[in-house]
């Protein structure tokens, strides 16, 4: 389970918001500069609430009154962004591959491979990702993040820059590769998205639930 309580003063508003998340898919609706995302990062520890607390199974990833501000590389949050952050400068293959050795997986190869079929990007393991359709990174993105078996999944907006028919297909294989057991947060303000992929909604207007 994900709980997430967490303050923090931004230009535009306060972002102040409270939820939990447990084995299961939670969207996140609002309009550009809601606060979505800021949720996200704070969850993931690329920013820091000025308040709050954050806890993932039990594990305490942020506390401000004890202090307690677990490092990104060690809180085991995937995030997908827009953009999907493939390096340009490595294959597909390596672009998997490089946070598991890392993290000293054990065997990278075997998992690698398993998630490229699982994907069915196989067939792309020495391209690059200029070289690539939108579709394709995206499963490429999908596959590094779900190699990496974190405890939650972040999603934000991974459907923006993909056009209707091609987003259709992706939506339909997401959902399949989501019936996971653990909390995800996908962000859209989408609201067809939220309602395809997702069992619980909320709303965030200038930095709350509403």
């Amino acid at each position: 389970m994900l709980e997430v309580q967490i303050y923090k003063k931004l230009a535009e508003f306060d972002l102040d918001i409270s939820f939990q998340v447990e084995d299961n898919i939670l969207g996140l609706m609002g309009a550009s500069g809601s606060g979505k995302s800021m949720t996200l990062k704070c969850i993931a520890g690329i920013e820091t609430p000025d308040k709050g607390r954050i806890t993932l199974n039990d594990r305490v990833l942020f506390d401000s009154e004890k202090k307690i501000n677990i490092p990104i590389q060690k809180r085991n949050v995937g995030y997908m962004f827009q953009s999907y952050a493939l390096f340009p400068n490595m294959n597909v293959y390596e672009n998997i591959s490089m946070g598991l050795k890392a993290r000293k997986v054990n065997d990278v190869d075997f998992v690698v491979k398993r998630v490229m079929k699982q994907f069915r990007i196989s067939e792309l393991a020495s391209r690059y990702p200029k070289q690539l359709s939108g579709g394709q990174r995206q499963r490429v993105a999908l596959a590094r993040l779900m190699a990496y078996e974190p405890d939650v999944l972040l999603f934000d907006e991974p459907f923006s820059a993909l056009d209707e028919d091609l987003k259709e297909d992706l939506l339909k294989a997401l959902k399949s590769e989501l019936r996971i057991s653990k909390p995800v947060i996908f962000v859209s303000h989408n609201k067809e998205e939220v309602n395809y992929l997702c069992d619980l909604k909320y709303k965030i207007k200038e930095g709350k639930i509403i």
